[in-house]
């Protein structure tokens, strides 16, 4: 999770401390946008600003790091990187709005993602119980796998309406509505993203835990899809908040 860094006034700019973790290709990116508190307590709304800095800073380290589905991230360290005031972008105290639909656009499409890796991982799974045959029968002619590979249908199905949701709710004027139908959407990906995964590695047996059998990738992008930018946990609450300030 990110933890904002502290912002102080000096000389028309600020000097930002603190540290970002597991930044999205962070550990190559030349420029990075930051977001720190220069005003307010630690949970206000109000109170962060977004700024621009080179990854060159001085002050600035990252350390590489490797998400669970291979991407690559970095951990970000600001000791004392200065900011000159043109380095501010939009308002100043008034970033989180401008963050929050960032956040909700990769929330979106991350579930559109997921549905399409369940996709895959679902076709991957039927052509092994077509082919893969045990006590003299494929797989696919066992009932009780034939339930598995079904739920797993119906949960593709769930994942693409709730995709369609997401993107089309992006387009809500209402912020609170908007958050609820994201979040959603967001959470039923996580649960049902890691759910689907770990049968699909189930009904592959031994062979869909070794880094050959592409089952085993397309489960790790689901769970690590389904822990970016808030886990299920989170979006619940989220939207328990954003249900309740919109009402019934």
């Amino acid at each position: 999770l990110a933890r904002p860094g502290a912002g102080a006034g000096s000389g028309g700019g600020w000097v930002l401390d603190g540290r970002k973790s597991l930044v999205l290709g962070g550990d190559r990116a030349d420029g990075l946008l930051v977001v720190a508190r220069t005003a307010g307590e630690r949970r206000d709304r109000a109170g962060l600003s977004l700024f621009a800095l080179q990854a060159d800073a001085p002050g600035l380290t990252r350390r590489p790091v490797t998400l669970l589905d291979g991407r690559s991230a970095a951990q970000i360290d600001l000791r004392g990187v200065p900011v000159a005031a043109g380095q501010l972008i939009g308002p100043l105290h008034g970033a989180l709005p401008f963050v929050e639909r960032a956040v909700e656009r990769a929330n979106a499409a991350l579930c559109a993602e997921s549905a399409g890796a369940l996709e895959a991982l679902l076709a991957l799974t039927c052509e092994h119980l077509k082919t893969r045959r045990q006590f003299g029968a494929p797989l696919a002619r066992f009932q009780a796998l034939q339930h598995r590979v079904a739920d797993m249908a119906m949960a593709l199905e769930q994942l693409k309406s709730m995709a369609c949701v997401a993107a089309m709710a992006l387009e809500a004027g209402d912020a609170s509505e908007r958050a609820r139908l994201v979040s959603a959407a967001k959470a039923l990906t996580a649960q049902l993203g890691r759910q689907c995964g770990l049968a699909a590695i189930q009904l592959h047996g031994a062979m869909g835990m070794t880094d050959e059998c592409r089952v085993g990738h397309y489960a790790k992008r689901l769970i690590a899809n389904g822990l970016l930018f808030g886990d299920a946990a989170s979006h619940l609450a989220r939207f328990d908040a954003a249900r309740q300030a919109t009402g019934p």
